[in-house]
């Protein structure tokens, strides 16, 4: 059985996220959402928070073989603990390609049994972007076609 992480802050849990985990299922039968700790980004929602919303939308959606779990630390270091040596992303633009890129690179050079997979986003979610989500969710914009109903419901809570 092949097991993929899927890392990122998930500040909120977006379609786009969605799509890119169903989508990975093509490659690997397990997955685990490895949330990051939030590292140097600005958090909205706390760990547990983000935690509660992934758990509640896979749940409802009834999303089979994906596991949610934190790190801190280096990737790397959690792709190992969990005995596998596949991470997947998703890429939206030619900027998230730059960045990834980079990342991808040190990850090799940290440890060149990781693979990473890239899947492009659908064309449906190519300009969703947390921060872009909690902006408009902030300014009491409707984000129902960008996140799950799980995470629109918290998104209100904390801008009410």
């Amino acid at each position: 059985m092949k097991l993929g992480i899927y890392p990122g802050s998930f500040d909120p849990l977006t379609n786009g996220h969605i799509d890119i985990i169903e989508r990975s299922k093509k490659f690997v039968d397990n997955i685990i959402i490895g949330i990051s700790d939030g590292n140097n980004k600005k958090i909205l929602f706390n760990l547990d928070e983000r935690i509660n919303m992934i758990n509640k939308t896979i749940q409802n959606r009834k999303i089979k073989n994906v596991t949610v779990e934190p790190f801190n630390g280096l990737l790397v270091n959690f792709v190992k603990k969990k005995e596998t040596n596949i991470i997947i992303r998703g890429l939206r633009a030619v900027s998230d390609f730059e960045y990834e890129f980079q990342m991808t690179g040190m990850n090799f050079k940290l440890n060149s049994d990781i693979e990473t997979i890239f899947l492009m986003a659908s064309d449906k979610n190519q300009l969703i972007s947390s921060n872009l989500v909690k902006e408009v969710s902030r300014l009491n914009g409707n984000v129902s076609k960008f996140v799950p109903p799980e995470v629109e419901i918290e998104l209100k809570k904390k801008f009410k």
